[in-house]
């Protein structure tokens, strides 16, 4: 592997070195992507889910890089596969709206912290990449429904402003 793949893949991996942060390297990684979301808040569906898309699959390619290079899997400093599971946890939901990005970061991390079926799976059954990625995607979906229920029943819209 060439230096500059490595180096490319770690950025990535790392969400911009995110993942090196010395204590709770994954709440960073979802940290920094709080405002991507809420950039995207006037993105269309079809863009947004493009854009995560997108995330999702360089991630895969990311973290296989970088659990590679480093001799790891799963890296506590990969943290590209929060960002990819936020974004799915805030698709269906208000982007722009602050209390709206708080509540589905709370719901995303205690997701991907707690890992109920079928995310744990995902992860050790899933080769590389993939399973690197994909639990915490698989956990973006659990916390999108939950972000819809609250919207959809009215929770987010009663929440101070």
């Amino acid at each position: 592997m060439t230096p500059a793949r490595q180096a490319i893949g770690r950025a990535i991996a790392t969400a911009g070195g995110a993942g090196y942060s010395p204590i709770a390297p994954g709440t960073c990684g979802t940290a920094v992507t709080v405002p991507l979301a809420w950039a995207l808040a006037s993105a269309g569906m079809p863009l947004y889910l493009g854009i995560t898309a997108a995330v999702t699959f360089v991630g895969i390619w990311a973290a296989a890089v970088a659990d590679e290079s480093w001799g790891t899997h799963d890296s506590g400093r990969i943290v590209i596969d929060e960002v990819a599971g936020y974004l799915v946890t805030m698709a269906l939901v208000d982007r722009s709206d602050a209390w709206t990005l708080g509540i589905g970061f709370v719901v995303f991390r205690a997701f991907d912290m707690i890992k109920p079926p079928p995310v744990r799976m995902i992860d050790e059954k899933m080769p590389g990449g993939w399973g690197v990625v994909l639990d915490d995607v698989a956990a973006g979906v659990m916390g999108a429904a939950v972000m819809w229920g609250l919207a959809h029943w009215g929770a987010l819209a009663a929440l101070p402003r």
